[in-house]
């Protein structure tokens, strides 16, 4: 019987995207001669006051237009909850913490884990390219320091001295970045155990064998991929620049001393094979890797299909919670 309903499950249509290249939001960027862009219209909604998951936006540059928005589980557990810090995907160009579905994947995670999220409203490329996301990444970590403690929901039911790093996509590259750039850093009252990489987004010059086969690809076809890159890095910097292709480009001492790291993946990602290869580099280098690329689905796929949203935050909640009584 149990044979019989694991075949049942290994035989399960993998999960469609849902869109074509045609109709994919990144194909929709339109990029100008003078190489400013227009943005395609995405839904956003505002925090939450009331409902299973609260959620409101704190300021954390004004001066540079960012914040973060926090989301408590309502009603709050007894016990205190780990603070996850956030940053959402796009590319790095585009889409926000308030995009309707970053918005309730960071609800639906605040409740599966259950968990304090704060996501990250960070600076948009092309007008601010690379490292200005990562100047933001880092700007939020020592928020968790400096006015987290002050925060009333962490203070009444958050544990800081159990905080993780995690993004997805371009967040996950900037989670990496965030880690790299506040190693050693001190914290105190909060401490960063972790970092989740949620389908990091890295790139290369040479093509790997799914970025090859990703022309059609439906969430992040090959022509998207190049583009994002070129509107991303900094003038001039070519796919091999460290800001994409850490694993060539930075001596194996950088990533010394970084926390454990759970990188999450998918077959159908174009970004795989570099996941696979990122994953390598790290413990070549050092760090304690919980490797969980072994996921079917596409890129973002937790966006989009509830059972998969459920199984990043089953790795989510596993790796956040590893060691606890």
């Amino acid at each position: 019987m149990g044979d019989a309903t694991a075949t049942a499950a290994d035989a399960a249509p993998a999960p469609r995207p849902p869109t074509t290249k045609e109709t994919n939001v990144f194909m929709q960027i339109a990029v100008h001669p003078d190489g400013t862009i227009t943005r395609p219209e995405v839904p956003a909604v505002p925090a939450a006051a009331d409902g299973p998951v609260l959620s409101r936006d704190v300021p954390l540059d004004a001066s540079l237009g960012t914040s973060l928005r926090l989301y408590l589980p309502n009603p709050p557990p007894s016990s205190r909850l780990p603070v996850v810090l956030y940053f959402h995907g796009g590319g790095f160009v585009i889409f926000s913490a308030a995009t309707v579905f970053y918005h309730g994947s960071c609800e639906a995670m605040a409740a599966a884990v259950p968990a304090i999220v704060a996501s990250l409203e960070y600076r948009l490329a092309p007008e601010h390219r690379l490292p200005a996301a990562y100047d933001d990444a880092v700007a939020a970590v020592r928020w968790l320091r400096d006015a987290a403690p002050g925060d009333p929901w962490v203070a009444a039911h958050g544990d800081l001295s159990r905080c993780f790093v995690m993004g997805s996509s371009s967040g996950g590259n900037m989670a990496f970045y965030a880690g790299v750039r506040t190693r050693g850093l001190d914290l105190a009252p909060a401490a960063v155990r972790g970092l989740l990489l949620h389908q990091p987004y890295l790139g290369g010059v040479e093509r790997t064998p799914s970025e090859a086969k990703s022309e059609d690809d439906g969430m992040l076809p090959l022509e998207a991929n190049d583009m994002l890159w070129s509107l991303a890095l900094p003038p001039g910097a070519d796919r091999d620049h460290e800001f994409s292709n850490p694993a060539k480009a930075l001596p194996a001492a950088a990533v010394a001393g970084l926390p454990r790291c759970l990188v999450t993946g998918h077959d159908g990602d174009p970004l795989i094979d570099r996941q696979k290869e990122f994953i390598k580099w790290l413990q070549d280098g050092g760090v304690e890797v919980v490797d969980k690329t072994e996921f079917t689905g596409f890129h973002a796929v937790e966006l989009f299909v509830p059972e998969k949203a459920a199984e990043l935050f089953a790795a989510v909640r596993e790796f956040v919670y590893a060691g606890d009584a």
